[in-house]
């Protein structure tokens, strides 16, 4: 079951101090020719915005499945090291990931093939584990009166906004930001991304991987979600899937 939230998405002008946060590279390549985002765990303390104009948001959190990798593949990159035969498109085959493209809402990513889509209410798109649809992956597409992320805040501004949304919900019992990260999509679009784990009394532990950036005045969500208990947590596999989904998330190559 996918899990909404909501918060106020006020511009923002980011008068924080400037801090350098450790950053370091996860070991994933993505399908596309996107850098790879670099994750920061500190957190920031950006000055609250007093511009009065907001925009609510709403979130469908969704989650993903677990599946059997080539060895071959695992090995390349748990080491970190590609062969440059070995491109992003290969990559994509071996993970099993489809390209899927949203013409009219202008947006793309890469969806597990195991994954089936479906309809829901406040959702543009959705597909879901075939068989466990508490695994799923959904795309908001909302206006906005932003041109940019940027013009809202940093993204752990960001990240602070979205787990304090989680934990106004009865059903969170605690939300924790695991990892933040900006990257650059095509045409220089600025892509946030986040990792956060979720513990709700509806379905229990999760981990949810996030995307987000504004184009042509509308804010486009990408809410990643999959189980993560303590009896079965999320297995590297899974989380190599699941991150390359992610890095995929981005407006389409004009043509």
């Amino acid at each position: 079951m996918a899990l909404q939230v909501s918060f106020s998405f006020t511009s923002h002008n980011p008068c924080q101090r400037n801090h350098t946060p450790k950053l370091f590279s996860p070991k994933i390549f993505s399908s596309t020719s996107l850098p790879i985002a670099s994750f920061s765990n500190q957190k920031q303390n950006p000055e609250s915005s007093n511009d009065p104009q907001k925009e609510t948001l709403i979130l469908s959190l969704g989650s993903s499945k677990r599946r059997k990798l080539n060895l071959s593949v695992i090995a390349l990159l748990v080491n970190g090291s590609v062969p440059n035969l070995f491109n992003n498109s290969i990559l994509a085959q071996e993970l099993e990931l489809e390209r899927y493209t949203d013409s009219k809402e202008d947006f793309t990513l890469l969806t597990p093939s195991s994954y089936a889509k479906v309809d829901k209410a406040g959702a543009t798109v959705l597909f879901e584990e075939v068989g466990k649809g508490s695994n799923n992956i959904g795309v908001v597409v909302t206006p906005v009166r932003l041109t940019s992320l940027g013009e809202f805040g940093n993204p752990q501004f960001v990240a602070d906004k979205l787990i304090q949304a989680e934990k106004k919900k009865e059903s969170t019992k605690d939300a924790e930001v695991i990892a933040v990260a900006e990257r650059s999509g095509h045409g220089g679009l600025q892509v946030y991304e986040f990792e956060y784990k979720l513990d709700s009394t509806r379905g229990g532990m999760k981990r949810i991987f996030s995307a987000a950036f504004v184009s042509s005045k509308k804010l486009y969500l990408l809410n990643i979600a999959h189980s993560d208990k303590p009896e079965s947590p999320l297995d590297s596999d899974t989380r190599t899937i699941l991150e390359e989904v992610l890095h995929s998330f981005d407006a389409p190559t004009m043509t």
